[in-house]
């Protein structure tokens, strides 16, 4: 096994290069390139690999060190990349005013939440043949950030998990647009996120949309970057019109910020 020293190495004097950042921060989606045909592994993961040779991970929150990426190039040779993982402070937001029943819900509540966010995480299983995760992402709405992907929260004094995506403030109504392509998985009104969509950027990248006022999408839509798919609302646990905006990579949560920041 050859360890990579440097951010790009040829494996052949023809070859496409192997290319990943040498660093990223907590919370980031990383696209690599191989040479087409390569298997590519991380994290226990085996990626997919575009025709022109694309790949995407996401490294969580709470990641450290390094994150060991292995390539196979078509011919045989073995390689690896190291990407190092730049730590973030995590600031601690407290939100009171919340409906109390979606702080502390009663048993056949929490049973309700918790089959819904079942099913939601069942749909970031998917690894679908779509390339919307290249694109440069956009903002689905304008607005001040009102809560950043991290931050640990405490809702009406009660300390509750790390906020999961963005909060964008916006007036109730504000039409929500996909930020990249792809297609709608989930699109529901549930108890604690109200109404929620799904859309699958393809390779395991994934948005969601939650406290929607409406949803002008269904299951199975192909949207392109730019198309409305609903409008900002305050359904669910939310103390005003806002839109959270989420990203996974499968199961792995990213900063939808640091997507929109990237330059490579």
């Amino acid at each position: 096994m050859l360890l990579l020293s440097s951010v790009m190495v040829e494996t052949r004097a023809d070859a496409v290069p192997i290319t990943f950042p040498d660093s990223v921060q907590q919370g980031s989606m990383v696209i690599g390139r191989v040479p087409p045909g390569s298997q590519v592994t991380v994290a226990g993961h085996d990626l997919r690999v575009t025709g022109y040779g694309t790949v995407v991970f996401g490294v969580g929150r709470d990641a450290s060190g390094r994150q060991m990426v292995s390539v196979t190039t078509p011919d045989g040779r073995q390689q690896s990349a190291a990407v190092t993982i730049t730590p973030r402070d995590w600031p601690i937001e407290r939100i009171d005013g919340v409906p109390p029943r979606t702080v502390s819900p009663p048993p056949e509540i929490a049973a309700r939440i918790a089959r819904e966010q079942a099913a939601v995480s069942a749909e970031r299983k998917r690894n679908d043949d779509r390339v919307g995760f290249a694109q440069a992402f956009v903002w689905p709405v304008e607005g001040r950030i009102s809560g950043r992907f991290g931050n640990q929260r405490i809702y009406n004094g009660t300390p509750g998990s790390a906020h999961s995506g963005m909060d964008i403030a916006a007036a109730e109504g504000t039409p929500v647009k996909a930020p990249a392509s792809g297609v709608i998985t989930f699109a529901d009104d549930l108890y604690l996120t109200g109404g929620t969509v799904l859309l699958d950027h393809g390779y395991g990248i994934s948005s969601n949309f939650l406290h929607l006022s409406r949803i002008d999408v269904k299951v199975g839509d192909r949207v392109e970057q730019g198309d409305v798919i609903g409008a900002v609302g305050a359904t669910g646990r939310a103390t005003g019109p806002h839109l959270h905006w989420g990203m996974n990579w499968f199961d792995t949560r990213i900063d939808p910020l640091l997507v929109l920041e990237r330059t490579q």
